[in-house]
């Protein structure tokens, strides 16, 4: 099965679904490993009376079916614990994924990865079309709803996202 290293934006995000279920999916197709900054960081996001932490609820069911490890940090890294934890995890486990939705640091984060490619929720969407996993309208949707709670309404990435469903 391919490993995919998480990040807590990403689970959050496909934890914000209607019918279809994104984070079943991405548990289901996927060997998820998480450092445990990002349970940490969902634990922190699940206090919160709001869909985000609706989102990180559910995604803290899941951590039982994911490995969750733990991974000294470089302090001197310009990212939060969780994205720092979970960048250094992608690469001393050699991740095939690293999924994050940290649009502001996606340039830093991807050259911080030695050999993982990095995906995005719209990204982890459009393979689950490819896939036969997921219809694109549905994808369409989810990532309507996904935008809507994210603020990712004027994001240019996910604008040009929307392309890959319509």
């Amino acid at each position: 099965m391919t490993t995919l290293v998480a990040d807590t934006s990403g689970l959050v995000s496909l934890g914000i679904a209607g019918d279809t279920d994104p984070l079943a999916l991405c548990f289901d197709v996927y060997d998820v490993f998480l450092p445990k900054a990002v349970v940490e960081e969902l634990r922190e996001t699940a206090a919160y009376n709001d869909a985000h932490g609706d989102s990180a609820r559910l995604a803290l069911e899941r951590v039982g079916d994911a490995t969750v490890r733990s991974v000294t940090l470089d302090t001197r890294f310009p990212l939060d614990e969780g994205e720092n934890a979970a960048v250094t995890l992608a690469n001393e486990i050699e991740a095939s994924l690293f999924l994050c939705d940290e649009f502001n640091r996606i340039g830093l984060i991807h050259a911080s990865l030695a050999t993982t490619r990095l995906v995005t929720t719209p990204t982890l969407l459009a393979v689950f079309v490819r896939s036969g996993r997921l219809e694109s309208s549905d994808a369409l949707e989810l990532l309507e709803d996904i935008s809507g709670v994210r603020s990712w309404e004027s994001n240019s990435y996910v604008q040009r996202a929307r392309s890959l469903f319509v």
